[in-house]
């Protein structure tokens, strides 16, 4: 008769448990075929320190160059503007591969939490290069029933956002040298 309890009693728990899990990671990758060699446009992204090619950021300070450990510290939209640090923790020139994640951003500025990224430029068709940045983040709102600004549809539009301005931004200023 225990046995039989148990399983009803298991029966009846398991809605309540499908709805209490927390948020799940959430995926972002954005590519772009660039008409330029892949070494120029590692020249252009391949330095931690410099994310001068991405419009939305004013200004970056930073430590350690392109070692592992290194910190960036991006301000966004002017001299006065919030910040994003960022870790960077695995990068090969050989590859033209770099990976980071972000050490503190407040989740009003970007709605994520527990967020790495990797920016790579690989060989492309016609002797130009492809641009490929993934993420992998969690929303701002850790946990059940999260605000709009910060549910995981907020977190993946404001990745999007940044990955695609990005790489459209850098995409027209190398394609312009051509």
């Amino acid at each position: 008769m225990k046995p039989l309890f148990f399983a009803a009693a298991l029966l009846a728990a398991a809605p309540m448990l499908a709805q209490a899990h927390g948020p799940t990671r959430q995926k972002v990758t954005e590519t772009v075929e660039i008409a330029a060699p892949p070494a120029q446009v590692w020249a252009r992204i391949g330095t931690f320190h410099d994310m001068s090619w991405h419009p939305a950021v004013a200004a970056t300070e930073g430590d350690g160059g392109d070692a592992i450990d290194a910190v960036r510290v991006l301000r966004l939209g002017a001299p006065d503007g919030p910040t994003i640090t960022e870790q960077l923790y695995k990068y090969d020139a050989a590859k033209r591969t770099y990976s980071y994640r972000i050490t503190e951003v407040d989740v009003a500025v970007l709605p994520v939490t527990n967020y790495s990224s990797h920016l790579t430029v690989k060989d492309g068709a016609n002797g130009g290069a492809l641009v490929e940045w993934r993420g992998a983040f969690y929303r701002g709102y850790p946990n059940n029933d999260p605000p709009p600004e910060l549910n995981d549809e907020a977190a993946v539009a404001a990745v999007t956002g940044v990955y695609r301005g990005g790489l459209d931004a850098l995409k027209a200023e190398l394609e312009k040298t051509q």
